[in-house]
C-alpha cells in the first residue's frame, strides 16, 4: 500500500477514468452500426475501437476529432459500408454528452481539498472543455493532445506535464484507468501509479488496448481512492 500522504499531485486520465467513455462510445456507435445493418455486441465494438483508436494515434499525429472521424471510417471500411458525413462527426460529436461516473465528481471534490488535480488526456481542447463542465472541479493543470501533439503511451504526453507540474516525481501520481495508456508509461517514468479497474467485473469487455504493468495500487472507483486519501 502507498502512502498518499507523501503526494501533492494526482494526475488523471480523463476518459475511462473520469468520463464514463465507454457507454459514450457505444451510445454513438451501436445506432450508427445498426443504420447499416451491423449487429454487434459491446464487447466487439469496444474491441474494435480500442484496435483502432490505437492505430490511428500511432502514426503522425492528427487532432483527436481526426481520429475518431477515422475511426468510423474503419468500422466502414472493415464491415462494407460508407458513412454519411454527419456518421463521420458524430463520435467526436457525442463527447459533449459523454458523462462523469456516478462516484466522480464528489471524489474530484475531496481529493481537491488535499491535491493539485491535474489532467493527462489523449484529446482536443475544445472537446476536453465538453468534459470539464461535468467535471464541476477547477485543475491546477490540464495537459491536452493538441498541446503536445502526440498520444499516450507515448513518453511525450507525460514528460510535458512533469514539467509543468514543476514537482519532484516522487510527489506526483498517476491515475488512471488504462493500463495500455497510462500506467505502463508513468511507471516506466519513476510516476507512482494507481490503476483504476472499473472494468474488474466486466472482464473482455474494454475500449483500451490490452497491456500489462504492475500498479502500485488498484482501486475499484475513484470513492474508493478518495476514501482513502482520507484516513
Amino acid at each position: 500500500m502507498i502512502e498518499l500522504n507523501q503526494y501533492k499531485a494526482l494526475t488523471f486520465d480523463c476518459y475511462g477514468t473520469l468520463i464514463d467513455w465507454e457507454n459514450g462510445i457505444l451510445g454513438a456507435l451501436k445506432p450508427l452500426l445498426l443504420a447499416h445493418n451491423t449487429n454487434l455486441d459491446d464487447g466487439q465494438i469496444l474491441e474494435l475501437f480500442a484496435e483502432f483508436e490505437a492505430e490511428l494515434e500511432s502514426g503522425d499525429y492528427i487532432k483527436y476529432r481526426e481520429v475518431l472521424k477515422r475511426v468510423v471510417q474503419k468500422f466502414g471500411g472493415r464491415f462494407g459500408f460508407e458513412p454519411t458525413a454527419d456518421e463521420l462527426n458524430s463520435l467526436a460529436d457525442s463527447i459533449q454528452h459523454w458523462l462523469p461516473f456516478a462516484d466522480t465528481v464528489e471524489s474530484l471534490k475531496t481529493l481537491k481539498q488535499k491535491f493539485k488535480l491535474v489532467i493527462i488526456s489523449n484529446v482536443d481542447d475544445d472537446l476536453f472543455a465538453f468534459s470539464a463542465k461535468h467535471l464541476e472541479v477547477e485543475f491546477d493543470q490540464i495537459i491536452t493532445a493538441e498541446q503536445v501533439k502526440s498520444y499516450k503511451p507515448s513518453l511525450n504526453n507525460f514528460r510535458v506535464a512533469i514539467q509543468r507540474i514543476d514537482l519532484p516525481l516522487e510527489q506526483i501520481l498517476h491515475v488512471a484507468a488504462s493500463v495500455y495508456h497510462d500506467i505502463v508509461t508513468a511507471k516506466s517514468l519513476g510516476l507512482s501509479t494507481v490503476w483504476v479497474n472499473r472494468g474488474a467485473e466486466q472482464e473482455g469487455v474494454s475500449a483500451n488496448f490490452p497491456a500489462v504493468s504492475q500498479p502500485d495500487l488498484e482501486v475499484p472507483d475513484l470513492k474508493t481512492l478518495a476514501a482513502l486519501s482520507s484516513k
